[in-house]
């Protein structure tokens, strides 16, 4: 066979290490009898002389006897799990190793046994390792790469032909998969996964699925690697630059456990998370005043220094992130980071959503992934409970809404701190409901005056937004809709408008004008309100009974054809729960076998090919033909939960605007819109479909209504 080989790849990735100041060695060198040995046998996996050299030099203070244990500690893994065993040593990796010991006094010492100095990389001992034979049970595998760290293994590059047509940089995720099941000994220590046939490159977690095996586009994070180097190339250099995988390490690994299967993942952070958190934390340093001065086709994806942006003036900028993108992490890893800075003196961080339902969902982010933080983030429960969260003299982190900030009744917003090292973190940063006019951010100014302000938003800025840049700045990173397609981080959506197909009278279609813009997010109103309102008349357009019964037919055609090529899910957004309702009882007249069970039995359901439900809030004055559709916050937890899984028969859902933000359902691949949407809240509805999930090769937005052309 002609052209390159795994060994050639394999030899040329070793000198890109070697350039990085890595050691390099032929593994069979290293191995049990030859003169260069360095384990006792095929079956030890960590350098042990390397490591405890490393104990001893990170830990003077410490008594032998304790490094000791720890070197033990480590080297015995706790429980038969893999990943159960993984998440324990990158705790210990990460914080260190727990150890008690006795003083000359007689007191006993609690103190952390350092395996690692995430400051210094030349405190480290750096080797890139090839042909690194294992041998556990019956079963003997050679690993193409090890990067060890201090005598720990801590990556596997594997390594496949890109020339054997038969051989393609999957079969090297397979065969990482072969490793996990016969040699969880090493892989127990891993980190990072590079799998690569010379061309293709990836990086991802002991748990990632092939779909989360992901391209790393840069190497300094200053812009992309020009598109004729070699993906493995930018990897090694952008990856395994010797600090930046220390902070890889220290700050962009974090281990979430699933609240609705128990299931453990293991989340690593992207090129774009990476470098837009590094970026963040730098401009909070500048912000905060603490320190004196700290290619289209593709997409764009860029992190930076925000422009105009000046020592001491609160504003760390804006990171715009398209949704589906791992927003919420990028939130938590910038929260690890920031923490830890020494510049930021142990500082206290506020974060914001605008609704109860954002804030509860990622408080329980956080809340999950508490281990990264170092502390236990703390949810305000009202107004005077906030107050008390923020009246502390450092640390914290505190999750509220923005409406917590409003003052009682003739009063005025009181200081609670005027510390330089508070931060507040927004989410969803542009909404209307953060600007200065309604009060609510004058609020929080005057209660925190020196608090510096970040946003994070999933959609772009308002070119005509001048409130949200006053507040927290301009961009610092942007990560946009086209990038993450082309990363596969997010998929394509595709549009369709079927507008045409209800074969209506064009005086009988609703029109949206410029003036609509007004009504289009707001809230259902009051019975005598409504009446006088242009809402109420084109709900009364949309909801037209004969409209409704077409839609209805169409959509069931649709998406009966939708579940035949693709299994998954589907959502409907209606402009009015009466139209959700209406809209679920024609559904049901042409599909009685859709009907949901009497208390979403989901028994009952599990017989069926499909079950469609309304999900909606409501009180006991609605109308007993409403009253099944009702239900309160744990029965709609569970629902989403059965949403979620690509497996149970509930697929089609019907909301008005529940579900429409902060809701992930990989496996939604459709969207029917029959609800007036713009802008940001458009965007974030239709993000809903543009998940990631196994073979689904994009989302579909239907638009019944002729909004977009």
């Amino acid at each position: 066979m002609g052209g390159i080989d795994e060994s050639q790849v394999e030899s040329v990735a070793l000198e890109w290490f070697q350039g990085l100041g890595y050691g390099i060695a032929h593994g069979p060198d290293l191995a049990p009898g030859e003169p260069k040995r360095e384990r006792a046998t095929f079956g030890d996996v960590v350098l042990v002389g390397r490591l405890r050299a490393t104990i001893q030099r990170l830990n003077p203070s410490i008594p032998t006897e304790s490094q000791d244990e720890a070197l033990r500690r480590i080297l015995r893994p706790d429980t038969p799990s893999l990943i159960g065993n993984n998440r324990t040593f990158h705790q210990a990796l990460r914080d260190g190793v727990d150890v008690e010991y006795r003083r000359p006094d007689g007191s006993i010492a609690g103190d952390k046994v350092r395996l690692v100095d995430f400051t210094d990389p030349d405190a480290n001992d750096w080797l890139a390792l090839n042909q690194f034979a294992v041998i556990e049970g019956q079963h003997h595998r050679r690993p193409d790469i090890v990067v060890f760290v201090n005598g720990l293994p801590l990556a596997v590059v594997e390594l496949k032909n890109a020339t054997d047509e038969d051989a393609t940089i999957w079969t090297a995720h397979a065969q990482l998969q072969t490793y996990k099941a016969e040699i969880p000994g090493l892989m127990q220590f891993n980190e990072l996964l590079v799998i690569s046939d010379g061309v293709q490159a990836r990086v991802g977690s002991l748990t990632a699925n092939q779909e989360w095996f992901k391209v790393w586009r840069t190497i300094d994070g200053e812009g992309d690697a020009p598109k004729t180097a070699l993906q493995l190339e930018v990897l090694v250099r952008g990856v395994f630059e010797r600090q930046r995988f220390l902070d890889l390490l220290q700050d962009f690994i974090v281990f979430e456990e699933d609240p609705e299967d128990g299931s453990l993942h293991k989340i690593i952070a992207g090129y774009h998370q990476f470098h837009a958190v590094n970026a963040a934390v730098a401009e909070t340093v500048r912000a905060s005043g603490l320190t004196a001065g700290a290619g289209e086709e593709f997409g764009k994806s860029w992190a930076g220094r925000m422009h105009n942006g000046k020592p001491g003036d609160r504003r760390v900028g804006v990171v715009w992130h398209t949704q589906g993108s791992g927003k919420s992490f990028s939130m938590l890893f910038y929260a690890s980071r920031v923490v830890r800075h020494p510049a930021m003196q142990n500082p206290t961080l506020v974060v914001l959503t605008d609704r109860n339902d954002l804030d509860d969902q990622l408080f329980g982010q956080f809340q999950r992934c508490q281990t990264i933080l170092g502390q236990t983030p703390v949810q305000a429960t009202d107004r005077e409970h906030l107050r008390d969260l923020l009246r502390v003299a450092s640390g914290g982190v505190v999750f509220t809404t923005i409406q917590k900030f409003l003052p009682a009744k003739d009063e005025r917003m009181p200081m609670l701190s005027n510390r330089l090292n508070i931060v507040v973190i927004a989410d969803e940063a542009h909404r209307s409901q953060y600007d200065l006019i309604d009060g609510l951010a004058r609020n929080l100014r005057d209660a925190l005056p020196n608090a510096s302000f970040i946003g994070f938003t999933g959609t772009p800025i308002d070119a005509k937004d001048a409130n949200t840049r006053a507040i927290f700045g301009d961009y610092i990173s942007i990560y946009d809709i086209q990038r993450a397609v082309a990363d596969e981080a997010t998929k394509p959506i595709y549009y369709e408008s079927r507008i045409a197909k209800l074969a209506l009278n064009a005086a009988a279609v609703p029109t949206l004008d410029a003036e609509f813009e007004n009504i289009t997010e707001g809230e259902e109103q009051s019975a005598r309100e409504k009446l006088k309102s242009k809402w109420a008349a084109v709900e009364a357009l949309v909801g037209d009974p004969k409209r409704i019964r077409l839609i209805a037919a169409d959509l069931v055609s649709h998406l009966e054809k939708r579940f035949e090529a693709l299994n998954g899910k589907a959502m409907v957004v209606c402009m009015s729960r009466r139209i959700c309702v209406d809209l679920y009882q024609a559904i049901i007249a042409l599909r009685p076998d859709w009907v949901s069970a009497p208390g979403d039995d989901a028994e009952v359901e599990k017989g069926n090919t499909c079950v469609a439900k309304v999900v909606m809030t409501g009180s006991a004055d609605d109308g007993p033909d409403w009253q099944p559709h009702i239900r309160n916050k744990e029965k709609r937890r569970t629902l989403a939960k059965r949403f979620k899984d690509s497996r149970d028969t509930f697929r089609l859902v019907i909301v008005r605007d529940m579900w429409l933000t902060g809701f992930d359902a990989p496996c939604l691949h459709t969207m029917y819109a029959d609800k007036p949407m713009q802008g940001h809240g458009l965007m974030q509805a239709i993000a809903r479909v543009n998940r990631v999930f196994r073979d689904k090769p994009g989302g579909l937005v239907v638009d019944y209504l002729g909004q977009w052309h």
